[in-house]
């Protein structure tokens, strides 16, 4: 992935942003997505090499989205690192998050199978818009919640689900499957809203302001406005559960179980609330 991130010598004007994406990459991750990529690929016959550039594109499209949400939220810290905007300044964070994007492109196009090409562009273009503007309803959420958990929920799939179903629909795309994109990205939004729901209920504190309100989008929280008090964090798991058996009985449903991965994760993640 650095490879294709980079992408160019690297040059006095070059180098801060090459260190910025190096500094993030160092500091790890599950790399989740790529093994959903990979994982699926396998099971649909993406030819070798090609299957390491989808799970790339998706891959570096997510750590975009990382670079840019810490420097948007004020995190300083990334995996217990200091995060790219904190320690390279912010300007530089915009442009790595950006170099990251553009490679996800060109990793896409590098594939072999040159037909497919324009349609996994337009998908690439399509979740990563779905992505704004599921970040930027977040962002105007702040310092106050939402009445319902509908709402919640549609803000979690844009900004989440959107991208985790890159890892299933570019596969899918590649190998002549594309009837059942749409199977797989439901089931990529509800893992991804489930599993917000999961970080949720480890950040209800941190998540309530000084003043008592809220200072970011919790479900805990929009449950408890809602009326259920005290049973609100039950709620929660409740519904991150039956989130979660949705997510593996879709994936489960796509052809040759490519969706094996997604679905093992969404009933372990199940089995452990």
């Amino acid at each position: 992935m650095r490879a294709l991130a980079l992408g160019v010598v690297e040059t006095d004007v070059t180098a801060p942003v090459n260190a910025a994406v190096d500094h993030h990459f160092q500091a790890g991750g599950g790399r989740f997505r790529a093994q959903l990529a990979l994982s699926a690929s396998l099971a649909l016959g993406v030819q070798a090499g090609d299957d390491v550039r989808l799970a790339s594109a998706c891959e570096l499209l997510h750590n975009a989205s990382l670079i840019h949400d810490d420097l948007q939220d004020g995190d300083r810290t990334r995996r217990g690192r200091e995060a790219v905007w904190s320690l390279f300044g912010a300007d530089i964070a915009i442009c790595a998050g950006d170099l990251l994007i553009s490679a996800a492109y060109a990793a896409v196009c590098g594939v072999s199978s040159a037909g497919r090409v324009g349609a996994m562009a337009r998908l690439l273009h399509e979740r990563t818009a779905e992505a704004i503007h599921g970040q930027a309803a977040d962002l105007s959420t702040q310092g106050g919640q939402p009445a319902k958990l509908e709402v919640y929920e549609s803000v979690a799939a844009g900004k989440s689900g959107s991208l985790l179903s890159l890892p299933l629909e570019l596969p899918l795309i590649y190998a002549g499957h594309s009837a059942f994109a749409a199977l797989a990205k439901t089931a990529a939004q509800a893992f991804a809203v489930g599993y917000q729901i999961v970080d949720d209920l480890e950040d209800v504190s941190r998540d309530v302001g000084a003043d008592g309100r809220s200072s970011a989008l919790n479900a805990v929280l929009v449950l408890r406005a809602a009326g259920y008090g005290k049973t609100a964090e039950d709620q929660a798991k409740a519904r991150a559960i039956a989130l979660f058996d949705i997510a593996a009985e879709r994936s489960r449903a796509l052809p040759f179980d490519c969706g094996r991965a997604l679905a093992d994760a969404a009933t372990k993640l199940s089995r452990q609330l």
